[in-house]
């Protein structure tokens, strides 16, 4: 079974990427869609218990809040891949002023303060860096250089 952590600045194109590569495949675990840590909690547990695979479409800025996600996917037996996305400041700054329903600025800062890069050694089993181009995603395999 398997586990997708998502890591990126909001308005990197985590959602939309998520609807284009996992929503028939994978259920979606966001903040954004059940506004409680509790509600996030209990989908986390149903879907570990039925050993159904999963996004965790947060930002996940630090080794901290990505290790929760991690270690429970890991005792229930899952494998776990981490997609970063590229994360320039103004480009998603930009991108939030287009969205419908977009977040405030400081928002944004506050977690671009946070956004650390992942290392394989968190506890994924593969890692891949994900840029937004204007004709799509571009995924590309981790490498400790980019």
């Amino acid at each position: 079974m398997e586990a997708v952590v998502f890591m990126g600045l909001q308005a990197s194109g985590k959602s939309s990427f998520y609807k284009e590569r996992f929503f028939s495949t994978h259920v979606r675990i966001s903040l954004d869609l059940l506004n409680t840590r509790n509600r996030e909690r209990q989908f986390l547990a149903a879907c570990l218990e039925t050993q159904q695979p999963f996004v965790i479409d947060n930002t996940n800025p630090n080794r901290e809040e990505r290790g929760k996600y991690i270690a429970a996917a890991k005792e229930a037996k899952y494998s776990v891949a981490g997609y970063y996305f590229r994360s320039k400041v103004d480009e998603c700054l930009g991108r939030n002023q287009n969205r419908v329903e977009s977040i405030p600025e400081v928002g944004i800062l506050s977690t671009a303060k946070k956004l650390e890069l992942p290392r394989i050694d968190e506890g994924f089993d593969k890692l891949y860096y994900v840029r937004l181009t204007g004709s799509g995603f571009v995924v590309e395999e981790w490498n400790d250089e980019i």
